[in-house]
């Protein structure tokens, strides 16, 4: 795990061509504790919180969305999503970057990181807060997106919801409705 902000390393686990679909998935944290009793950065996850984490790393694994790598938001919360997410993922290992960039970020905080991925990153998950998670998914989508999951990232996402956002676009090119938004998810409760 690395703190801070970087791209992937030229031996990225990707198929090494430059070309290809990109996938981003934009994942807001675990269910976590009330806020009150610790300063917000350092909310753990609740119970629930954990549960839902490990069956969003079950729905990631089956739907073929593991990721090469991982921007990881350093609150405590997102770094305990990801690290339960990451235990059903089966014996891969994605560079993760942690990073207080994207605790407090905003659309465009998000955009300059996905930008600075390696090309030959296929599946990139970013795992960070409400309200940006779907605001980012909203302005990425373009013309052909779900309907349903536009609507949804619209008005925002619930704990452990992951946005799908697809696109042949070189990562460096990320802006404005440049993917397909295909779909968004929610493991049960």
């Amino acid at each position: 795990m690395r703190d801070g902000r970087s791209s992937v390393a030229s031996d990225a686990a990707g198929s090494g061509a430059a070309g290809g679909t990109h996938r981003l998935v934009l994942l807001r944290h675990a269910k976590a504790e009330p806020a009150g009793g610790v300063d917000d950065v350092l909310r753990p996850l609740a119970l629930n919180g954990r549960r839902q984490a490990g069956r969003v790393g079950a729905a990631l694994a089956h739907s073929a969305l593991v990721p090469e790598l991982v921007l990881c938001s350093s609150a405590l919360r997102t770094r305990q999503t990801w690290d339960l997410l990451a235990a059903h993922l089966g014996d891969v290992a994605p560079e993760v970057v942690v990073t207080d960039t994207l605790y407090a970020a905003g659309v465009r905080d998000v955009l300059d990181m996905v930008r600075g991925a390696d090309s030959r990153v296929r599946t990139l998950l970013v795992v960070g807060h409400e309200p940006t998670m779907a605001a980012t998914a909203a302005h990425l989508a373009g013309p052909g997106s779900d309907s349903g999951a536009l609507a949804q990232v619209r008005v925002g996402v619930p704990t452990a919801t992951y946005s799908v956002l697809e696109s042949s676009t070189p990562w460096g090119e990320w802006d404005g409705a440049v993917a397909n938004l295909s779909y968004v998810g929610r493991p049960s409760s």
